[in-house]
């Protein structure tokens, strides 16, 4: 049986993307490696998670996992079969069932883990319950919804899954001068500022923000857009289309999104699919700000509707709009959603309760692996 003391953990990601969830992977696992186990992270040599692994710390391996593919499940296999590991926490779906199926080829195979970060519905059919009842050891969720969902649409024993929230830096992610960050960022020291911090998926809402501002009678309201992804031609067209020209600034990927969230008097995410805890939407609360989302995934469970945020339906652009623009003109209600927020953010949301709870999945699994 494993040495909690020394555990050695394979953490596998098949995304070639960049956004919460590898931002995760890698978060967690440099908080269990600093406790003193050996943490590695397997992924496509190609992947931003790959590239970034070195910054956090991290040993990373390149095998091609980026798809499913015997090529993909020999370099799976090949790992586990040459490297010593406790335990394998696999994080999307080709990587999980590409480590499943190796774990059937090894006699001495260490357990699964599953870590399910998003609300996309799971496939209901006899291979989806394998993986998930069989093939997998215990499985985590970023949410209580998600973990609610799982275990509805697996069959799984519900004592099998658990509900670890992501942890956030919380040094980091704090209050701080916002005209000094706005002077520095190069942005409007006097316009009312929205902002979001998301990949541009169709999903994150970003075009129903933008039909939101634009539909403000404050012409002066403006919204900066941080991150990247496949939907910026998109939104670059519908600003065109939309007149937000002088509006709506598009920054790009940034490696510390802290100023930028400093520098907002309130933050959206009108995220309609897909969404479990959003890193961002607690990165926000945890600067402080107001913020204005959605029911959706697991948003639910770190917004209350009217004491930490303000909450709307998915895809409504008209309470959309409307919510925005009871921040923008009550100073009243924004400065007690922050407070509210902030005092959630540093009750719940640290990383170290992440890394703890994620100990104790590890070492569950490897003591019942082992009998």
């Amino acid at each position: 049986m494993a040495d909690l003391a020394a555990l050695r953990i394979l953490h596998t990601e098949s995304s070639l993307g960049w956004g919460g969830q590898e931002i995760r992977v890698l978060t967690e696992a440099r908080g269990v490696a600093r406790r003193g186990h050996a943490v590695t992270l397997a992924a496509p040599a190609e992947s931003r998670i790959f590239q970034a692994a070195a910054g956090y710390g991290l040993e990373a391996v390149a095998i091609p996992i980026a798809r499913k593919s015997v090529r993909g499940l020999h370099g799976m296999v090949g790992l586990l079969r040459g490297r010593p590991f406790d335990v394998v926490n696999t994080h999307s779906s080709t990587d999980s069932w590409l480590a499943a199926i190796a774990v059937c080829c090894l006699r001495r195979a260490p357990p699964v883990v599953r870590t399910r970060h998003i609300s996309a519905p799971l496939p209901r059919n006899l291979a989806t319950r394998w993986l998930y009842r069989s093939a997998t050891e215990r499985i985590v969720t970023t949410g209580e919804k998600l973990r609610l969902q799982v275990i509805a649409e697996t069959g799984v024993d519900p004592a099998r899954v658990v509900s670890i929230p992501t942890g956030i830096d919380l040094e980091r992610f704090q209050p701080g001068p916002k005209a000094q960050a706005r002077r520095e960022l190069g942005l409007d020291e006097q316009a009312f500022t929205f902002g979001i911090v998301a990949t541009l998926r169709s999903w994150k809402g970003h075009r129903q923000l933008l039909e939101a501002l634009a539909a403000m009678p404050d012409p002066g309201a403006r919204l900066v857009v941080v991150g990247d992804g496949p939907q910026r031609e998109a939104l670059e067209a519908a600003m065109g289309e939309l007149r937000l020209a002088g509006r709506l600034k598009f920054v790009g990927n940034q490696a510390d999104v802290a100023p930028w969230l400093r520098a907002f008097d309130a933050f959206c995410l009108p995220s309609y699919a897909n969404e479990g805890v959003p890193q961002a939407l607690m990165q926000a609360m945890a600067c402080g700000l107001p913020v204005v989302s959605t029911p959706v995934g697991s948003i639910e469970e770190i917004v209350e509707d009217g004491r930490t945020g303000l909450l709307v339906p998915p895809r409504d652009v008209p309470a959309l709009r409307a919510a925005m623009e009871r921040l923008a003109a009550d100073a009243g209600l924004r400065a007690r959603l922050a407070s509210a927020a902030r005092a959630e953010a540093l009750m719940r949301f640290g990383e170290d309760r992440m890394v703890e709870r994620m100990l104790e999945v590890f070492t569950a699994a490897t003591r019942t692996a082992h009998g």
